[in-house]
């Protein structure tokens, strides 16, 4: 089996570590199975995308597409353009995507259009939020895609309420838990902690970089005000996204108290989120990822596709208000019996790789 696996940003390359091991695991085990990995280019930041490749043992990008800092609309076409001719020449078995960029979607668009088989890698998740870009990308992709690999049992139950079986073509979803808690479990105990970070006692660690809310200057200032407060209390570690960074400039909000670090890769960041003592985001991987080393998160948006840590209190949706944040910082609190399964254990990459080793993608025409 030749699999094309289309990756551009920094979350995919998250995911796509223990799967590609997993593939290569399985091919030294003289299974027929091989793995060419397009990398778009759609995180072109050194610390966001190249590193990653270092860091986890991904095999080095067969193709690099170089597609990056364009509208979305730009963006999505030249990588379909670009993928489309790429699966012509290589003619894969199935092309495997995971998650919901523009990289995600244009992967599966391109393969659908030839008639490829699609395997979606974080199927079925739903914000219900259809301002958000990413969302218009998952439900796109689920259409269209032949194997739905769900990492929750809400993902597999939002698919059945919108019909996966009665799409044609044999879609089916597959319950196979999270790889990212297989990159997490995987890769603890190699963590760094990154160069030049001072850290002074507990810390919170924070991330904000998604475009609802660095394009939002009402969604910014309330974030970074309430931010700047609970710096002045306990110290904020914020790897500083460029998105964020290029809107922070514009701002011009007081930030002084907030202590700004470059972005750092995945072994720095597997470091900072062992040690700190709470998670403050609106990243949807580092809401799991908080789960996965028993440390409370706080979601600064209005939604949260991770819908289980919310209902069993490890999470707090906080909004992007000023005093919705501050409040939910002072008042909630947290469960800390992180002792419940609710991501497969670590187990979703074999399961993956099992399921498209016995010919789950067989024509079904």
């Amino acid at each position: 089996m030749k699999l094309l696996t289309v990756l551009g940003a920094r979350p995919q390359f998250i995911k796509a570590g223990p799967v590609s091991r997993e593939i290569i695991n399985r091919r030294q085990a003289g299974f027929d199975i091989d793995e060419l990995i397009v990398h778009t280019g759609q995180h072109f930041d050194e610390n966001m995308s190249e590193i990653f490749f270092r860091e986890m043992s991904i095999p080095r990008p067969a193709f690099n597409l170089g597609i990056s800092d364009k509208s979305h609309g730009a963006m999505t076409g030249r990588m379909l353009e670009a993928i489309e001719r790429l699966l012509i020449a290589e003619q894969p078995d199935c092309v495997l995507v995971y998650g919901d960029t523009n990289s995600t979607l244009a992967g599966a668009l391109a393969a659908s259009k030839l008639g490829q088989k699609v395997a979606h890698v974080e199927a079925g998740l739903r914000s219900f939020n259809r301002c958000m870009p990413e969302e218009i990308n998952r439900i796109l992709t689920d259409r269209i895609s032949e194997l739905l690999f769900c990492p929750t049992e809400l993902a597999m139950k939002n698919l059945d309420s919108e019909g996966i079986d009665n799409w044609g073509g044999g879609a089916r979803s597959i319950l196979t838990g999270d790889v990212m808690q297989d990159a997490a479990m995987f890769y603890r105990q190699q963590a760094l902690k990154p160069e030049r970070i001072e850290v002074a006692g507990e810390y919170i660690l924070c991330t904000v970089h998604r475009a609802e809310n660095t394009d939002d200057p009402d969604c910014l200032a309330g974030i970074f005000s309430a931010l700047q407060k609970i710096a002045q209390r306990k110290q904020v570690i914020f790897p500083l996204h460029p998105r964020t960074a290029k809107a922070l400039r514009k701002a011009d909000f007081d930030t002084s108290a907030i202590s700004f670090i470059e972005p750092v890769g995945y072994l720095g960041m597997m470091w900072l989120i062992d040690h700190c003592a709470m998670v403050m985001t609106d990243s949807g991987g580092l809401q799991k990822e908080a789960f996965f080393f028993a440390k409370p998160c706080m979601t600064l948006r209005q939604e949260t596709e991770w819908v289980e840590l919310v209902d069993h209190g490890y999470n707090v949706v906080a909004g992007t208000e000023e005093s919705t944040i501050l409040s939910a910082f002072e008042e909630y609190r947290f469960n800390t019996n992180f002792d419940v399964d609710l991501y497969g254990g670590g187990t979703a990459s074999e399961k993956i790789v099992d399921c498209l080793l016995a010919g789950q993608l067989a024509d079904n025409s």
